[in-house]
């Protein structure tokens, strides 16, 4: 008979005096192995240390060195005097003018950041939402300059009353700001100065293509000013009041010397070049001006006629309107007749002086006109100012507005030597302007570190 016997379950106690730990042995039958063989002991294992050591990188280290620095909110732009006050507070400051203007213009954005509006602030205390404007534009200005190391002294001059003044250089960048203060108060302009000193700067490198620009200095406040009236006598006729004026107001802004000749030069009818625009300029007494981007909006008067093109008949030069004056205290224009291609040109004084008759003709190539011009105008498209009430051919060196010869069949701009010498005492009108279209020049922008 077989029999099979099992032996119990054993423990056996560790050899680690730390710790117990318990094994569980099943044994064979006894058929299988009647004499088992006692199980190995494990032999004690004594604990090995473990040992490392950290390498701190170059870049930790660095960190180590820096000194921690915590986070600091941006400083207030009210002044410290005034932040303690609460709202009413700060309306009480701009209603009674409490300080210098650009102390509490600040609190105007502080106000509108809480839920006042432009309009409340007026109500309360009375400051305009254009005065409003005025003073925080301003007052940011006068921080630029502060920053830019501007020179105490002058930045002192605008303390009092000086917001209109910095107002009108706000879109100048920060050197060009620097050089504007120093001569509005150098020379004592008021607002409207300051106005036309800023277009001047910023109107400057767009008009590198003109006569005589390269004598004038860019980083001079004077010489762009002095260059825009050098500019604006030019369109008046040769000898003129206006264009005398107009020169002598330019030499007297001026601040360099090689300007300063070119403008003595224009003055006393000299030339330094023979041959291009001044030909027309000057020479035959027609002004050539280039239009510029917008120069429509920023005038205060303008002046509107009728356009014909130069292909078409010539007797539709003389079947445009006439006149075309506004009505009414909001100047609705109104013409004697209806026409299709009308022009809204600035008021310069060669197209206000106009009166009736006056006409424009487009050219879609600016090579059309006559003489030693044609060698320095390029492909462009012109408009021909005529005047259709003075159709005697006078003076030889003028410009006329002419028939082509043959059928009819549309327009020219000769010179009156060539009507004289062809027997034409009469033409279709006598040229008082010539305007270019205007081009995409360097416009001088702002970069982003000089937007304030």
């Amino acid at each position: 008979m077989l029999s099979v016997t099992v032996n119990s379950l054993k423990t056996f106690p560790s050899f680690n005096h730390t710790t117990t730990s318990t094994t569980t042995f099943l044994s064979s039958t006894s058929l299988l192995n009647p004499h088992p063989s006692p199980l190995p002991r494990p032999k004690p294992s004594s604990p090995k240390p473990i040992s490392a050591t950290i390498t701190p990188s170059s870049s930790s280290q660095q960190q180590q060195k820096q000194v921690y620095q915590p986070f600091r909110p941006p400083p207030s732009p009210i002044p410290s005097k005034f932040r303690s006050l609460d709202a009413n507070g700060r309306l009480e400051i701009l209603a009674n003018r409490l300080g210098l203007w650009f102390e509490y213009a600040p609190l105007i954005p502080s106000l509108t950041q809480e839920g006042f509006t432009p309009p409340t602030i007026e109500e309360i205390t009375g400051i305009s939402s254009v005065e409003q404007n005025r003073l925080v534009v301003a007052a940011q200005v006068r921080d630029s300059l502060v920053q830019s190391n501007t020179d105490p002294e002058i930045v002192s001059e605008f303390d009092l009353g000086g917001s209109e003044l910095l107002y009108e250089i706000r879109l100048l960048s920060v050197q060009q700001r620097a050089a504007a203060a120093r001569f509005i108060i150098e020379n004592k302009l008021d607002a409207e100065g300051a106005q036309d000193l800023a277009r001047s700067m910023k109107d400057f490198p767009r008009r590198r293509t003109e006569k005589g620009w390269e004598s004038f200095d860019y980083a001079s406040a004077g010489d762009c000013l002095g260059f825009m009236y050098l500019r604006q006598g030019r369109e008046h006729k040769n000898p003129s009041e206006p264009r005398t004026a107009a020169l002598e107001q330019a030499l007297k802004v001026a601040q360099t010397d090689k300007a300063k000749k070119v403008i003595l030069k224009e003055l006393e009818g000299e030339s330094e070049d023979k041959e291009g625009e001044e030909d027309v300029a000057v020479g035959v007494r027609v002004p050539v001006v280039r239009l510029k981007f917008g120069e429509v909006a920023e005038s205060t008067k303008v002046v509107i006629l009728p356009v014909c093109r130069a292909e078409e008949k010539d007797k539709e030069v003389m079947e445009a309107p006439w006149e075309c004056t506004g009505e009414g205290e909001l100047g609705v224009m109104v013409a004697e007749k209806g026409w299709k291609r009308w022009v809204v040109l600035p008021g310069w004084e060669p197209v206000v002086s106009l009166g009736k008759g006056g006409v424009v003709v487009s050219f879609s190539d600016a090579r059309v006109l006559p003489g030693k011009v044609n060698r320095w105008y390029q492909e462009e498209p012109i408009l021909v100012v005529a005047d259709r009430s003075k159709r005697e051919v006078e003076a030889d060196d003028g410009f006329y507005l002419a028939a082509v010869d043959g059928e009819g069949l549309g327009f020219k701009v000769v010179r009156g030597s060539a009507l004289t010498a062809a027997g034409v005492e009469e033409c279709l009108g006598t040229v008082v302007l010539i305007v270019r279209p205007p081009r995409h020049e360097t416009d001088d922008q702002l970069s982003e570190e000089d937007w304030e």
